[in-house]
């Protein structure tokens, strides 16, 4: 399995988004696309899934050409996103939210019942609150329901936009560790979009820069955290 996207452009109305970028995410990675504000990180993301068209070059999944597919073929074939905001729905019991996600499968309800228990393990919270409606949940709960939400429909890759933003750090810490977690136990391949580029790049294989819809830097993640230009512009210090 491996995601690739080729010189990518991207467009809303006359405004260029996306200005002919690469990225390739191999079977078993987390990748980390990071950047300010209005780089390109989201709209990459709602193009691989569909949800902004490609206006030229191509986005490759396991060799085939998947530019011309609608969202919910994508995410048939294994591409389910996470989005920004999370994107739950508030009047819907979490467990009602969760069924949502494996709505596209075809599959014998016993793997259905299989993977619910996954998801309960990895947010045992969500269990404590099956019944609760999604509206009531705190929003690191809300965000712990937006992925379980994902991880139903048995992604292949998961794209994970922006999933710390507006929770409180210790919330943040937990939901990195639930990332690593879905990537090591359930051999998820990740593609992970995030403000917050030290705890990114902390948990990334590799990462990609973004510069105004380029990219402008690619590199082990590691290498990054100690590259001196990525730590002053985005991790917040010097190169001490």
């Amino acid at each position: 399995m491996r995601l690739e996207i080729k010189d990518l452009h991207v467009f809303y109305g006359k405004i260029e988004a996306i200005k002919g970028i690469s990225v390739v995410v191999n079977q078993g990675e987390i990748v980390t696309l990071i950047g300010a504000n209005g780089a390109g990180k989201t709209t990459t993301l709602k193009t691989i899934s569909g949800l902004r068209p490609v206006s030229s070059g191509a986005i490759l999944f396991d060799g085939q050409d998947i530019s011309g597919m609608s969202a919910h073929q994508r995410v048939e074939i294994g591409i389910s996103q996470v989005p920004e905001g999370r994107g739950i729905f508030p009047g819907m019991s979490v467990l009602e939210n969760l069924e949502i996600g494996k709505y596209f499968r075809k599959d014998r309800k016993s793997e259905m019942q299989e993977d619910l228990e996954k998801v309960y393990s990895l947010f045992p919270r969500l269990k404590e609150r099956t019944s609760q409606s999604g509206g009531t949940l705190s929003g690191g709960e809300q965000q712990m329901l937006a992925i379980g939400r994902a991880l139903m429909s048995r992604p292949k890759v998961l794209l994970l936009d922006e999933p710390s933003m507006g929770l409180a750090p210790m919330m943040i810490q937990n939901i990195f560790n639930i990332i690593t977690e879905i990537n090591k136990s359930l051999g998820t391949t990740i593609l992970l979009v995030e403000q917050n580029a030290q705890q990114a790049l902390q948990r990334a294989d590799r990462a990609y820069v973004l510069e105004t819809g380029k990219v402008v830097k690619e590199a082990k993640a590691s290498d990054l955290l100690n590259d001196p230009a990525v730590r002053e512009a985005y991790l917040g210090t010097g190169a001490h």
